[in-house]
Formats: structure tokens, C-alpha cells, sequence
């Protein structure tokens, strides 16, 4: 098995020492401080492992089924602590897929789970969100293409990258269409929370025996260093399978990553930082919808939860040329080409970040280069 790198990552690390002045896209929400954790952390706290639990501080875990609204319906042994949501799609994943099992997966969506399913050999069956229909996936062809040997549906919600949100009754249809074949239902979580049209969906892990919910602290509350993230599945064999494969990867959790997200998931801290991330969230959308209502050719849907969507380029233009011409001066604007999930005449905008990204100065040279095209 060899896992090949997709074009997203492969963008990521062409780029990383571009310098850029602006950016456009950011895809999580602005990042506290150390310092703004100090008071709270224990000065002799010991940098061994959590020396409790495998699975995870389990306080920690606590909050993980309270930010999910998992309370009394999922247990904590039903949580396993993880180096980020990619941690926890990687070890559900690799341990429920063989070669030659179906895999379902909706596209544009994040890529993961189609990298992970080509190196293990397993049959990819796509579900496309199509830009008419406001990026909204086409369950009925879910419905349609699922078969005995259906072992897994992968999806988000929201949707990375278009943002689309699914119900409640959305999610209960999925639940019985991958009941139907026995099969695994993963919802990746990691913009819960930033709903901006319509309330946050219930998650899959207390719907289902087999529903798997992945998450983390990265997107809404900007905590994308501390990789710190969770699975809940109420299939304890799942939990335990995944738990045997952390241990021969990076076997336990990083201490001060579990420590600091207990501290910022505790209620008297996530709530308002929750309300902080939605009203700059809101803020920066506004913003955004007013820009690209402005940009001759340029168009979108906008984000219905999260701080990501695509938008369509004039006609004519490369996302892959346009994002490089972008980035060098004299623009100096960083942004994440539609190629990145197959979609060649898109870019992806965001609105988080905060006041580091300098999004106005971004949208400002993305509208020069825009005009300067030709």
C-alpha cells in the first residue's frame, strides 16, 4: 500500500515558503494564544502522557460529547481522543476498509478519504454536489448507488469545501440508506458549530450503530496546532480497532494538546468563543458576499455554515494559473485553486483568520488581478 499525495497537498507544500502578504480562503478561525491559556494550565504538569486513559483525557471526552450534543445519549467510552479529525478519518478508515470494498464518497469533499481508499485498493464511488443545485448533495443517488458491498458512506457536514449543511431529516434518510446494506456511516464535523443558515445538525454517532462523528478543535476555535481532535462511535469494537492502530502510529495523544483543548472546551470557555468565531464568521461573510456580488464574471453559493466556499471564475481563466499568478508579485495573495477538489474553474474564499489574514487587502489585489487578466 503506498498512499500517493493529492493535488491539495501537493499545492500546500509548492507553497509554503511563498511569503504571502494576504490571504484569501482561510479556512479556520483566528488563533488565540498561548497566553491566553496560562492561568489555567498546571505549571508541574507532567509532559509523560495523560497516564489515565488511552482513549483520551476523560474530561476531555467529557466536553467532546457536550459540544456534540451527545450528552446522555453516547458515552464516554464511546470517545477516542485523536491527533486531529485526519487522525480519526485515517483510523476509521484504514481499519473498516479492505481492497475491493465500496467506498461512497460526495465530491467536491474533502479528499482524504478517496486517497486512503486508492492505496488500499478499494472501489471509489463518487456522489457529485453539482453548483445548480446550490452544492447540495443528491441523496437520492446515494440511495441509488449503494449495494452489498457498500462498506462505508464518507461525508461532511457542513461540506468542505462548499459549505452546504445537512438536516436532521437529511441525516436519518442517510442513516437508513447505509442501515439498508449494513454499511458505515462517517460524518466528518469540523465546521460544527459555524452555521449561518439553519440550526447545527444532530451528530451521526447518536442516530446510528454504525454512525462514526469525527471532529476537532482546528476550525471553529482556531486550535489547528494543538491536533487535538475525536472519533465517538457507540460500536465499541470500532473504538477499540481504532485504538490498536494509533498504538502501532503515533500510539498516544500529545499531553499538552489534550490539557489545553480540555481548557477550551470547558462550557464557561467554548460558549463565548463559540459567539466570537460566529460574529466574525457572519462579519467576514458579509463582506465577502458584497465583494463578489461586485466582480464582473466571478460568482458563488454562498457557505450556508462554515468559513469556506467555491466560487466560480470568469470564463477563461485556470484556478491553477490564476492562484500562481496570484501568489507572485505583485500581488503577493495566497489562495487555494477549485483543482484542489476537482473543480478547475473555481477558487476556494474564506472568511476566517481574523485580522492576520488581511482579507480586505487580499479581496482588493484579488480584484486587480482579476481585471489585469487579460
Amino acid at each position: 500500500m503506498k498512499v500517493k499525495i493529492h493535488t491539495l497537498f501537493q499545492y500546500l507544500l509548492d507553497t509554503t515558503d511563498a511569503a504571502p502578504e494576504a490571504i484569501v480562503g482561510f479556512s479556520l478561525s483566528g488563533s488565540p494564544k498561548l497566553g491566553d491559556y496560562l492561568a489555567d494550565l498546571d505549571p508541574d504538569q507532567s509532559l509523560d502522557w495523560n497516564n489515565r486513559d488511552f482513549r483520551g483525557l476523560p474530561e476531555l471526552r467529557d466536553h467532546v460529547l457536550a459540544q456534540a450534543g451527545l450528552n446522555g445519549i453516547c458515552a464516554q467510552s464511546d470517545v477516542l481522543i485523536t491527533a486531529g479529525a485526519a487522525e480519526a478519518n485515517y483510523l476509521a478508515i484504514m481499519q473498516l476498509l479492505q481492497p475491493g470494498d465500496e467506498i461512497i464518497i460526495e465530491t467536491p469533499g474533502w479528499p482524504q478519504a478517496e486517497v486512503l481508499a486508492k492505496a488500499i485498493g478499494a472501489k471509489i464511488t463518487r456522489i457529485t454536489r453539482q453548483e445548480c443545485d446550490g452544492w447540495h448533495l443528491p441523496i437520492d443517488r446515494i440511495a441509488d448507488a449503494v449495494s452489498d458491498q457498500t462498506k462505508m458512506i464518507f461525508l461532511t457536514n457542513p461540506n468542505n469545501p462548499t459549505g452546504d449543511l445537512l438536516s436532521t431529516d437529511e441525516i436519518g434518510q442517510l442513516v437508513r440508506i447505509a442501515d439498508r446494506v449494513g454499511a458505515w456511516l462517517l460524518i466528518d464535523e469540523v465546521y460544527a458549530g459555524l452555521e449561518w443558515d439553519g440550526p447545527r445538525a444532530p451528530s451521526v454517532a447518536g442516530m446510528y450503530a454504525r454512525g462514526i462523528t469525527t471532529g476537532s478543535v482546528s476550525k471553529a476555535l482556531g486550535l489547528q496546532g494543538l491536533r487535538t481532535g475525536w472519533m465517538i462511535c457507540p460500536d465499541a469494537q470500532m473504538i477499540m480497532d481504532a485504538v490498536i492502530l494509533r498504538e502501532n502510529s503515533s500510539e498516544i495523544m500529545n499531553i499538552m494538546g489534550e490539557v489545553i483543548a480540555e481548557i477550551a472546551l470547558r462550557p464557561d470557555r467554548y460558549a463565548p468563543a463559540m459567539d466570537t468565531a460566529r460574529r466574525a464568521g457572519r462579519e467576514n461573510l458579509a463582506q465577502m458576499n458584497a465583494w463578489v456580488d461586485a466582480q464582473a464574471g466571478l460568482s458563488w453559493v454562498p457557505p450556508r455554515a462554515g468559513l469556506i466556499g467555491l466560487a466560480r471564475l470568469p470564463d477563461g481563466i485556470d484556478s491553477d494559473d490564476f492562484a500562481r499568478r496570484l501568489l507572485a508579485a505583485p500581488y503577493r495573495t495566497f489562495l487555494l485553486p477549485g483543482s484542489a477538489y476537482d473543480q478547475p474553474h473555481h477558487i476556494r474564499l474564506g472568511v476566517g483568520g481574523g485580522a492576520a489574514v488581511n482579507l480586505h487587502d487580499g479581496l482588493t489585489r484579488l480584484s486587480q488581478a482579476l481585471r489585469n487578466w487579460a
